[in-house]
């Protein structure tokens, strides 16, 4: 039956039914959604389908109004990007709970939501993280540049220093390839160091941060058991990474094998691939431990026939895909001389030697992941400052990085490995390991990061130091001597933006 004065009608459901939809979608991220970046897009493939957003991560479990996804947006790779947080101050003119004074703020006594008591979390995505100095400390801790006002105060609880530093938050996914959580490897309280219990541990330690996570940055209670298990289940489902390239297209096409669908399936196990000789299973190491784009490397005679019916204009991407696939193979082999590196060339076990020669792969050996599959935290020199450094190859990669202006402090009593009976003072803007055992051997060092997901989460290092991959980029070339040339510049960078 035809119902004339249904119009009206059929307009007000139309419209209900859109309202709804939209509304679904506040609530639910889709499997694989893309959200665009700067080179392309990154999307996140989760093993328990739409991401639903009744999970405890993304509630309110404190007294400020944050949530986990507070600081580990999807469309930020799971972190968040400095340009991310400008955004948002710009859309709540500062009162957004992510600029909650106790880490969101450059000192945890700021009363005013101004550009300036924000300055490092607006400029470099940086959160403020309050450390208490260990019992008894090996070495003397003094402040010799306070910019904030807060770089070194005292703890109420236990009466003893309390240091300042700023940090990127690390992204929560991809989480089943780490050997050590949190920057300086303090949530690491169950070692992940082999395949029988790294399932048990992982979900142990991932569970004991989500619980800090919410005491600390969300001002809160101590979550439940279920609500932990919940998060740590949701984390552990995450694969985060690049899946389109604005110039070389979908990245898992024509024999690529990039994107966050495949990365869920990257067999992983602790010790695999360690440049140390340290896997478990006894396979020697390979420096090529990235092979996303191999296929890449000569698209037009590698058997793809491109007729543009499922990627507009192959034809014009060749080139682009032909950069990717040689930025791999800079990662993989180009000669990196490795020098001054805490954790590295002061190593007993491996000799001390004065200088290594490796690449990229050395450091990043996690098979077509890229962190290190060992737990060796590693000092590259990202945290040191150029004015107070000898070193001409630390000093030259410094000098490539536009860090913030940060806390500088002294660290005096540590014994001098080249000089036996002396001893040695470090100036950092972050004491790294060493904040949390007390110990001269662990100042200044951290663990790298997977990388997978670059292109959506600048800036870069656990400090911001690195504004783009073109200062990153130009850091390591300087510090470890690569001699890349500009084209080859190019090169790398396209492959990092591709991950």
């Amino acid at each position: 039956m035809r119902v004339v004065c249904s119009r009206h009608g059929v307009v007000a459901v139309v419209s209900f039914l859109s309202l709804s939809a939209g509304a679904a979608m506040l609530s639910m991220i889709p499997n694989l959604q893309p959200f665009e970046d700067e080179t392309g897009a990154v999307a996140t493939f989760n093993t328990a389908g739409n991401i639903h957003k009744d999970n405890p991560f993304f509630q309110s479990l404190g007294t400020n109004g944050r949530t986990c996804a507070t600081c580990h947006e999807a469309d930020q790779a799971f972190s968040i990007t400095a340009k991310g947080v400008q955004k948002l101050y710009e859309r709540t003119h500062g009162t957004d709970p992510l600029f909650a004074a106790i880490d969101g703020a450059n000192c945890p006594t700021a009363t005013s939501t101004g550009r300036d008591a924000h300055s490092l979390l607006l400029d470099r995505g940086l959160i403020r993280v309050g450390m208490t100095l260990p019992a008894a400390p090996e070495f003397q801790i003094a402040v010799v540049h306070d910019p904030y006002g807060c770089a070194m105060t005292t703890d109420a609880a236990t009466g003893r220093p309390l240091i300042s530093v700023y940090r990127r938050p690390l992204p929560t996914a991809n989480l089943r390839y780490l050997s050590a959580i949190m920057f300086d490897g303090r949530e690491t309280l169950m070692p992940l160091n082999n395949a029988q219990t790294i399932d048990a541990n992982m979900i142990f330690d991932l569970a004991d941060q989500a619980k800090s996570a919410v005491t600390g940055h969300a001002q809160g209670v101590a979550p439940s058991d279920e609500q932990l298990a919940q998060i740590v289940q949701f984390e552990m489902g995450l694969s985060t990474a690049q899946v389109r390239d604005n110039d070389a297209g979908a990245l898992d096409k024509h024999g690529a094998m990039g994107g966050a669908k495949v990365l869920s399936n990257q067999p992983y196990y602790p010790g695999a691939n360690d440049a140390l000789g340290g896997d478990p299973e006894g396979s020697p190491f390979n420096a090529n431990a990235f092979s996303l784009y191999t296929a890449w490397e000569k698209p037009s005679v590698n058997g793809h026939r491109y007729d543009g019916r499922d990627d507009w204009d192959d034809h014009g991407r060749n080139a682009a895909r032909e950069d990717i696939a040689a930025g791999e193979k800079l990662f993989n082999t180009r000669a990196a001389i490795i020098t001054g590196v805490r954790g590295l060339n002061d190593n007993p076990a491996l000799g001390s030697p004065a200088s290594i020669t490796g690449t990229c792969t050395t450091c990043h050996d996690s098979p077509n992941v890229g962190n290190h599959t060992v737990a060796l935290a590693l000092d590259i020199a990202t945290s040191r400052l150029p004015g107070y450094e000898s070193d001409n190859a630390i000093v030259a990669g410094l000098r490539e990085l536009s860090a913030p202006d940060m806390p500088v402090f002294e660290i005096r009593g540590c014994p001098d490995p080249a000089n036996p009976g002396s001893t040695i003072t470090y100036y950092t803007s972050d004491p790294g390991k060493g904040l949390v055992t007390g110990k001269c051997v662990d100042v200044n060092r951290g663990k790298g990061p997977i990388l997978r997901g670059l292109a959506a989460r600048a800036p870069y290092f656990h400090n911001g130091a690195a504004a783009d991959l073109k200062e990153l980029v130009n850091f390591y070339n300087q510090r470890f001597q690569m001699n890349f040339t500009e084209k080859e510049k190019r090169q790398l960078i396209a492959f990092l933006n591709s991950l």
